[in-house]
Parts: structure tokens; C-alpha cells; sequence
């Protein structure tokens, strides 16, 4: 009898789960659609190219989650957290969620984020991996040259915009009146964050069902839950044709991750890089391997590909294995 009872128990929890699964990735789906309309709708009403927009408003609004995460594990004392959370979701950037998105559809590259925006994301990976090297943590000097250089990079994009025709661009764009495309953003990017949430809390307690460990859990469920919008968000802007919004998206992630969320954090308080218990050599220089891989597969066609985005994938998968083995 007490078994049936607890076979009843585990498999309504089970159920739960699966439900939290569902209405998190409804959630994500329409959360996504919305989130990407208005923010293709920005670039049609002010007549800026939709990479600008990609790599600013919704490279900003996808990497709230990791902005939260690393800046209160910062504020909590629990510093590791803080770094670790920017590499891995930089490495799962571009080789999970572009990886997945070339699967779905080729993506088109500008030439502009070959020749510039790229190479500025290796420039900055590899100031981090080399600074943390040497001194051994990230300091508040490091917290303003990154903040200097995304002020910089920032007025690059303004110069862009200026000078770039984005006539032609935003023809299959849903027409939304002005007034409601701050809520388009904003109620999408909400509804994102929640569906991503309530999503990896159902995977999560399924997983702990089954007895998987917390380790296995935060490297897989919590990390991909994090990466979530960035993932959603760049299908979701292939899938109806703004495949500028998609890397962007990804490229602008990568950078504000690294220069906003890591410059901000080491203001507050600096971030051991190689000490005990945060050694970050290894999965510096992979993020470093993953932006350049980025540039060599994009470079001569100016386009990722099915077979680069399987590329990615199993590296990604390479990696994984790495982190299970060694960690």
C-alpha cells in the first residue's frame, strides 16, 4: 500500500514537472515572438539596421539573466559564481545557440561583424584570459577598462548607424504602432526570463526525481536555463528572416557579458580567475577557441551554416565531456 502511495506521489510530482516544462517553453516561444517584433519594429520606425538593434537593445535584454546572476553571487561573496557564470554562457552562446540556429537556418553575416564586431569579441576574451592569468583575479582596473572599451565600442555602433543603409531591411517587419512596442520589448522580454525559470525549475525537479546530482544539474539544466533567451530569441529572429537580430543578439551578449556584467562585477569586488576552487584557465582559453572558431567559419562566406553549427555542437559536446571527466 505504501508503495502505491508513493509511486502515486512520484509520478504526480513527475507530472507537475513535465507541466512547469511545457508552460515554460509556451512561455519562451511567445515570450520570444513578441520580444523580437518590437525590437525589429525599433530598427523600422528610427531606421536603424537591425544588427545595431540586434547587438544593443536585445543583446542587453537576453543577458539580464546572467547580469542578475553574476552580480548578486558578486554582492553575496561568492565570487566564482560570478566569472564562471560569463565564461559559460559565452562558450553556450556560440556554440550551442548559433550552432542550433545554423541547424535551423543559414545565417548571413555583414561583413561589419566579420571585420569588426567578432574580432572585438576574441580582442576582449583574450584581455580577460590574459589578465586573469598573470594576476591570478580580475581588478577594479580591469571593471574600468572593460567599461571604457563598451563605452567605446558603443559609439562605434552610433558611427555605424550613421553611415550604413538599412533601406530595404524590415520589408516582412509586423507594423506595430509606437506606443505599444515598449511593451512588445518589455512584456516579452518578461514573459522570456519567466518561461526560462519556471522551465528550468521543471527539469530540475524531474532530475533530482531520478537522483541526479546538483553538479550534473547546474552544468546542464541551470547553465542552459541561463542561455535560454539568447537561444529563443536568435531562432525565433531567423525563423521570420532577421538573421542580423540573431548574431547580434549572440555577438552582443558575448560582449556585455565580458565588458558590462564582468566590468560592473570587479567594481564591486574583484574576481579570482586562478586560485583553488576558481581555476579558469582551461575554460578561458575555450571561450577563446569558441569566438575565433566563430570567426574562421564565418569569414570567407560570410554565412554559419548546417556544418558549422554541427561543428559547434560537438565541440560543445567535447567540452561537456571535459567538465563531467574533469570536474
Amino acid at each position: 500500500m505504501r508503495n502505491e502511495v508513493r509511486g502515486g506521489i512520484l509520478l504526480f510530482n513527475i507530472f507537475i514537472s513535465l507541466v512547469k516544462i511545457v508552460l515554460g517553453f509556451i512561455m519562451l516561444i511567445k515570450g520570444a515572438d513578441f520580444f523580437v517584433d518590437g525590437a525589429a519594429a525599433v530598427a523600422k520606425k528610427l531606421g536603424v539596421p537591425e544588427l545595431v538593434i540586434g547587438l544593443t537593445i536585445v543583446a542587453m535584454g537576453t543577458s539580464a539573466p546572467e547580469a542578475a546572476v553574476s552580480l548578486s553571487a558578486a554582492v553575496a561573496g561568492n565570487n566564482g559564481i560570478s566569472i564562471g557564470n560569463v565564461i559559460g554562457s559565452n562558450i553556450m552562446n556560440i556554440w550551442v545557440i548559433l550552432g542550433v540556429t545554423a541547424l535551423i537556418t543559414t545565417l548571413k553575416v555583414k561583413p561589419a561583424t566579420v571585420k569588426v564586431d567578432i574580432p572585438f569579441v576574441i580582442i576582449s576574451t583574450i584581455v580577460m584570459v590574459a589578465w586573469g592569468m598573470i594576476g591570478g583575479k580580475l581588478t577594479r582596473l580591469t571593471g574600468i577598462i572593460f567599461l571604457l572599451a563598451l563605452f567605446s565600442y558603443m559609439g562605434y555602433l552610433i558611427w555605424y548607424s550613421k553611415h550604413t543603409d538599412s533601406e530595404g531591411e524590415g520589408e516582412n517587419v509586423k507594423d506595430i504602432k509606437l506606443w505599444l512596442i515598449p511593451i512588445f520589448i518589455l512584456g516579452g522580454l518578461f514573459v522570456i526570463v519567466l518561461g526560462s525559470k519556471i522551465a528550468v525549475a521543471g527539469a530540475a525537479d524531474i532530475a533530482r526525481l531520478f537522483g541526479v546530482s546538483d553538479r550534473i544539474i547546474g552544468l546542464t539544466i541551470v547553465a542552459l536555463g541561463t542561455s535560454l533567451p539568447e537561444l529563443m530569441t536568435s531562432v525565433t529572429a531567423a525563423r521570420k528572416g532577421s538573421a542580423d537580430i540573431a548574431i547580434g543578439n549572440i555577438v552582443g551578449s558575448n560582449l556585455f557579458n565580458i565588458l558590462f556584467i564582468l566590468g560592473l562585477t570587479t567594481l564591486i569586488i574583484p574576481l579570482p580567475y586562478m586560485s583553488e576552487g576558481a581555476n579558469f584557465m582551461i575554460d578561458g582559453f575555450v571561450a577563446l577557441f569558441a569566438a575565433i572558431l566563430l570567426f574562421v567559419l564565418v569569414f570567407k562566406n560570410k554565412k554559419l551554416g548546417r556544418a558549422g553549427g554541427l561543428i559547434m555542437l560537438l565541440c560543445y559536446a567535447a567540452y561537456f565531456v571535459y567538465l563531467v571527466l574533469a570536474r
